[in-house]
């Protein structure tokens, strides 16, 4: 299994605050992957939040070959964390150049484009930086992307903090998702190391999706660029949040109702149960089979957990007004936030959403069996 840890708050934190609650749960990972997602961002990049900002690791000849791909798309840099550590790595991490965190202005061409356009070629560029880089090894494109800040490496998340440096001033964030992974399924590939991302949407998740396939299948015949990749089967995860609320024009809840739609007998009792059995009848291919804890992030800074039917995968959340966190296990959340009114923690059953609004004013528990207050 693997670890997960999510945290938001009023006021920016640095990124070890999560990963020490990581590092609490270490035997839930194995040290071969640390992710870390970032948003509503503090320190010396809380001025720039419209600007797009490019994670990712480089080479040298990756530096120069981003340098060129940028200057000819006609994106300037407006602000740069350039990561180039000067000592060896901890045992298992890859040697690399740069990791490298930088803000761009948008060309002067792209002043008058709207937000669906914006967003769907920030997403091109951030998929054809990604094939440029795996031609030649040269580069690693986590995310580009405004407000989003993603650093991904092989190793065990306090020995990757420490070589990075990530306790910097100028590194702090509102919103944080924080994976430790332990390798199940596959050759450790950074691309499969979690937290996922796709215009603004980031999901992590604890457990296996046996359904994978099929779903992959299903993604990849809608004729959406995006949904591409899949080193991990989790990342479906990210894209059918993303299906649902993109294309489907559907909100969160509805997320739930399509990866763990309720039985036919159910659906015969509920309210809504007519259009809800339609729902399922369409997205059917998107029906994961877990064990699974999913954790998210929406563009609005919302934060979410949801669990499948079998629940076999432990979640709870906690916190006070002005900081909440989801974690794996207890123990992260009594080392992150001990003074909480413990009673009012919240570990989710199968029909559970839980979220943390971008207020940060309270838990808020959305049940399946509630009224959809006419999502169509």
């Amino acid at each position: 299994m693997c670890r997960l840890f999510a945290i938001t708050s009023s006021d920016p934190l640095s990124p070890m605050v999560a990963l020490r609650a990581i590092d609490v749960m270490k035997e839930g990972h194995d040290g071969s992957g640390t992710g870390m997602f970032m948003t509503d961002l503090g320190g010396d990049f809380e001025k720039l939040k419209t600007e797009p900002i490019l994670s990712g690791t480089f080479t040298n000849e990756g530096v120069k070959s981003l340098d060129r791909f940028m200057t000819e798309c006609d994106f300037l840099v407006k602000h740069e964390l350039s990561i180039r550590p000067n000592k060896q790595p901890p045992p298992g991490t890859p040697k690399r150049d740069y990791y490298l965190i930088r803000a761009y202005e948008y060309p002067p061409a792209w002043r008058d484009l709207n937000a669906t356009e914006i967003q769907f070629r920030l997403m091109m560029m951030r998929l054809q930086l990604r094939r440029m880089g795996e031609e030649d090894g040269s580069m690693m494109i986590f995310s580009f992307w405004p407000d989003v800040i993603m650093i991904k490496e092989v190793g065990d998340p306090m020995a990757i903090a420490d070589y990075l440096g990530l306790d910097r001033k100028e590194l702090q964030a509102r919103a944080m998702l924080v994976q430790g992974r332990q390798n199940t399924n596959y050759a450790i590939n950074i691309y499969a190391c979690h937290p996922f991302f796709i215009q603004g949407l980031a999901t992590m998740t604890n457990g296996e999706n046996t359904a994978f396939v099929p779903i992959r299948e299903f993604l990849m015949s809608r004729g959406f660029p995006g949904y591409i990749g899949y080193q991990s089967d989790s990342e479906t995860f990210t894209h059918i949040l993303h299906y649902t609320v993109n294309h489907l024009a559907l909100g969160l809840p509805m997320y739930k109702h399509v990866i763990t739609p309720l039985m036919d007998g159910e659906l015969a009792m509920h309210p809504d149960g007519q259009w809800l059995r339609r729902l399922k009848q369409t997205c059917r291919p998107l029906i994961i089979d877990g064990p699974n804890c999913v954790m998210g992030c929406l563009p609005d800074k919302t934060l979410f957990m949801v669990q499948d039917s079998k629940k076999l995968r432990p979640g709870v959340a906690g916190g006070h007004p002005g900081m909440y966190a989801f974690s794996s296990e207890m123990c992260g959340l009594d080392a992150t936030i001990p003074a909480r009114d413990k009673s009012r923690d919240f570990q989710p059953m199968k029909y559970d959403t839980v979220t943390v609004g971008p207020e940060r004013r309270e838990v808020e528990i959305w049940n399946q069996w509630d009224a959809l207050h006419h999502p169509h």
